[in-house]
């Protein structure tokens, strides 16, 4: 498939500051899911231990999200509206940062415990993919508290001009 039919997103590591988090007992093992509006959700397949002071475990995990007009017309659609409409509320991959419970306390619910955005419209307003860079990872108690620094690349652009470019046509 073309590249411009594809968003890559690469979840390369998580490092977490002194928070809530670093300090929770029952937060020992941190799995990251990746969603596109309510489309679908990617996860890392491992969940690895909690990194402690400075350090930062490394996922280095890619996922494609195929926006072929064939196939994935719904996510295509959910693409323009997000170039066309001045600001729409969900313009954004969402990464959520999820605990897992340890295997012998299995009845404990994975938890998300924090929550970090990379924007669609901006890479398409700045003409740039975002390449290895730190986002914000914040409390999913507190919005206004971060937590860390998760390391990703998102490579939407092709996708987006094409999209741009269907918006003109249509």
């Amino acid at each position: 498939k073309q590249e411009a039919e594809k968003i890559r997103i690469k979840i390369t590591s998580l490092g977490l500051t002194e928070s809530r988090i670093t300090s929770d007992e029952t937060i020992q093992q941190l799995f990251v899911e990746c969603r596109l509006n309510n489309f679908l959700a990617e996860e890392t397949p491992l969940s690895l231990p909690k990194p402690t002071g400075g350090q930062r475990i490394h996922y280095n995990y890619s996922t494609v999200i195929n926006v072929d007009k064939a196939d994935n017309r719904a996510e295509r659609q959910y693409l323009k509206s997000i170039l066309l409409k001045p600001d729409p509320p969900a313009d954004s991959l969402k990464f959520t940062v999820v605990s897992d419970p340890p295997e012998d306390e299995q009845d404990l619910e994975c938890e998300d415990i924090g929550f970090a955005y990379v924007s669609l419209k901006k890479i398409f307003q700045k003409q740039r993919d975002i390449i290895e860079e730190d986002i914000d990872v914040f409390d999913s108690q507190d919005a206004s508290a971060v937590i860390g620094k998760l390391t990703v690349t998102v490579e939407a652009l092709q996708a987006l001009r094409s999209v741009h470019e269907e918006c003109r046509t249509d």
